[in-house]
């Protein structure tokens, strides 16, 4: 996998749009698109992803002819965005929703405002952009790290609460904290129960051996310090304070957390796809100081054409039977239209020769 270009390296306006109107004068259609995508995925020269060769030649379609394994190459080939019908025009737009709008934005909202006929379209290409913004590669947390677990989800009948409360899904959330206000990278993922034997690997996991770990008196963290760790607990009963307190990151990350579930998108996250969205949240906290949302967007590009794809089933997590739908007059199909305008800008190219 390509080692991203740092932020120091990139200019807005050359290397990324700046705003909604140099999105749409430099990607007016699919040609553009797929250009900038070469960019990204083959900035030097074009590598095979079937067997790794770098001769090729490319074809009067615009693909590429391998050498060695005498098969044409397309672009988009072994990315998110591999076998798809939906013009390529359309998926950066959902792009740039995602990354210049603050708090994201939902599949309900983004199908209203592009006039797709079938919402889980939109879905599944959300869902796709969500798996690309986790690069397997990422450095681990480092320094003084805050972890702890907070619950997800909607209220419990009967009252039920703490780390066993019912059907509320257990996060675990761990937080570089920088100074006594300040929070660096955050790392979350759910959990099947808070026990020693899924909150010792998680941490393994997300922080760097010898690093310090603030965890409040749980047992479940009891086994830390023989894994290389540093451990000072903080039993909060103790210190009379509530436990926002004594633990400040991982609280206030989980805070927003909540809020940013309940706002952007309703509270309507199914558990089977929690994760995902825990990955789009860290995604965005991980970049809360970019001076621009443009920078986010080529950042979303470089991990998608570095992520395989993923049929829609696999994305489903209990896919039901789908039934063979009526066949339309095509005058009455509603198909994701493209959003091709009349350009010939490559500023990506032009101003890195």
């Amino acid at each position: 996998m390509l080692k991203p270009l740092p932020a120091s390296a990139l200019q807005a306006g050359r290397d990324y749009p700046r705003n909604d109107a140099e999105l749409c004068a430099w990607f007016p259609d699919d040609d553009a698109c797929l250009d900038d995508l070469e960019w990204l995925r083959w900035p030097e020269e074009f590598v095979c992803p079937r067997c790794g060769a770098t001769k090729s030649w490319r074809m009067s379609d615009g693909r590429f002819w391998c050498e060695r394994c005498r098969r044409r190459v397309s672009v988009t080939t072994g990315t998110i965005f591999h076998g798809t019908r939906t013009p390529l025009t359309v998926w950066f737009v959902v792009a740039w929703s995602m990354t210049s709008a603050k708090n994201g934005v939902s599949a309900k909202t983004l199908q209203r405002l592009l006039g797709f006929g079938s919402y889980q379209t939109i879905w599944a290409m959300l869902h796709r952009f969500r798996t690309a913004m986790v690069r397997p590669d990422r450095e681990r947390l480092s320094g003084e790290v805050d972890v702890d677990e907070t619950l997800v989800g909607g209220e419990e009948h009967g009252g039920k609460r703490g780390r066993g409360a019912g059907r509320k899904a257990l996060v675990a959330v761990a937080v570089e904290m920088r100074s006594p206000k300040g929070f660096g990278r955050v790392r979350m993922h759910t959990m099947a129960d808070a026990s020693g034997a899924s909150l010792v690997p998680f941490v393994c996991a997300t922080v760097v051996h010898g690093a310090t770990v603030l965890t409040d008196g749980w047992g479940g963290y009891n086994d830390l310090a023989t894994h290389g760790y540093l451990h000072p607990r903080t039993i909060v009963s103790d210190t009379g304070d509530p436990a926002h307190v004594s633990m400040p990151g991982v609280h206030r990350v989980a805070a927003l957390l909540k809020r940013w579930l309940l706002g952007t998108h309703q509270g309507a996250v199914e558990s089977d796809h929690r994760q995902a969205y825990l990955d789009e949240f860290t995604f965005r906290f991980n970049r809360r100081h970019s001076a621009s949302r443009g920078l986010l967007f080529r950042r979303l590009l470089e991990q998608a054409v570095q992520t395989g794809p993923m049929t829609y089933r696999a994305l489903v997590a209990n896919p039901a039977p789908r039934p063979i739908p009526p066949r339309l007059h095509p005058a009455h199909q509603v198909c994701p239209p493209s959003l091709a305008v009349t350009s010939s800008a490559r500023p990506w190219r032009h101003h890195n020769q």
